[in-house]
């Protein structure tokens, strides 16, 4: 048993900020108590529409331990991605998440190297890196940790920097210091659920993901139901409505990540252009994105969708 968690923890967080990462947060690895009936209740309501992976190792994402075996600390990191520059006014638009490289990959190599840090300065240390990839409840794990508290509009929001980030997690089996949640800053403001033009965050807290514009354009693999014709404001893939009206992200400063500046002729295309573009142009300016995952034909769909 080392009786060195605190300065353990100490290394851990300053290396996370070394690495890039706006913040780190530690929680001891167990079940999820509070989560557990928000997650049955929002399954059960079919909110998550097509997106059936959700239903799947339940009991994996309500408890670290069973994923990671002999897991003690779940390790909690942000990755701002607010961009410096915007797209076009006369746009079709794209989350701002998915403006430059694939996230996943960027994250990834910055969790591995958190790891094989920890790995050479404590020793044997086991665990996993994850990037919303496996059954792990980010944002709850991440509240817990006191990175933020969850908003109205069911993402994570800190006061100092807003929402624009990614959230990723080191799963291990070091005892560490355990930092504690934040409260709400909500407050009465409601800006996030009055500006969702499809109604989809359907209380203070809840979203019905089978309404939001980002599962329509980026998880939809069918053609998008006609009653939202006119609902999608020119969002072709993501959407940042609830994100982009909320007070806090007056705080957003841009990152400093390379990896996720666009590539140069994504920010001057025009609405004709994305009506316009080729295969060969698809792939050049989203060669390393996460629009990949909608494919060039999902992406047509979508601008299909929006046009008048």
């Amino acid at each position: 048993m080392h009786n060195n968690t605190a300065k353990y923890t100490e290394l851990i967080k300053s290396e996370a900020k070394r690495l890039g990462f706006l913040s780190c947060g530690i929680s001891k690895a167990g079940f999820l108590e509070e989560e557990a009936p928000r997650l049955e209740r929002w399954l059960n309501k079919n909110n998550n529409g097509e997106m059936r992976y959700m239903e799947n190792h339940f009991d994996k994402r309500l408890d670290p331990t069973l994923l990671v075996e002999g897991s003690k600390s779940v390790v909690s990191l942000l990755l701002n991605y607010y961009p410096s520059e915007l797209q076009r006014e006369d746009s079709y638009k794209l989350s701002k998440y998915a403006y430059g490289n694939d996230y996943h990959h960027v994250i990834k190599h910055k969790l591995k190297s958190l790891l094989y840090f920890i790995q050479d300065e404590i020793g044997e240390v086991g665990g996993r890196a994850f990037v919303d990839s496996a059954p792990v409840l980010d944002k709850a794990w991440a509240a817990k940790s006191g990175l933020g508290w969850i908003g109205k509009h069911s993402n994570l929001l800190t006061q100092q920097v807003g929402s624009f980030y990614f959230i990723a997690e080191l799963i291990i089996d070091l005892e560490l210091d355990y930092d504690t949640p934040v409260t709400d800053h909500c407050g009465t403001c409601t800006a996030c659920i009055d500006a969702c033009p499809t109604e989809a965050i359907t209380e203070p807290y809840v979203v019905d993901g089978s309404k939001c514009i980002s599962y329509f354009t980026i998880e939809l693999k069918e053609n998008i139901p006609t009653e939202f014709k006119g609902k999608f404001n020119d969002w072709m893939f993501g959407c940042d409505i609830c994100q982009d009206v909320c007070p806090w992200n007056k705080f957003s400063k841009p990152h400093n990540e390379p990896l996720f500046n666009p590539h140069p002729e994504l920010l001057d295309m025009t609405k004709k252009d994305w009506e316009e573009i080729t295969e060969d142009t698809f792939k050049k300016v989203f060669q390393k994105s996460a629009v990949k995952r909608t494919k060039f034909s999902g992406l047509g769909r979508n601008v299909e969708f929006l046009k008048d």
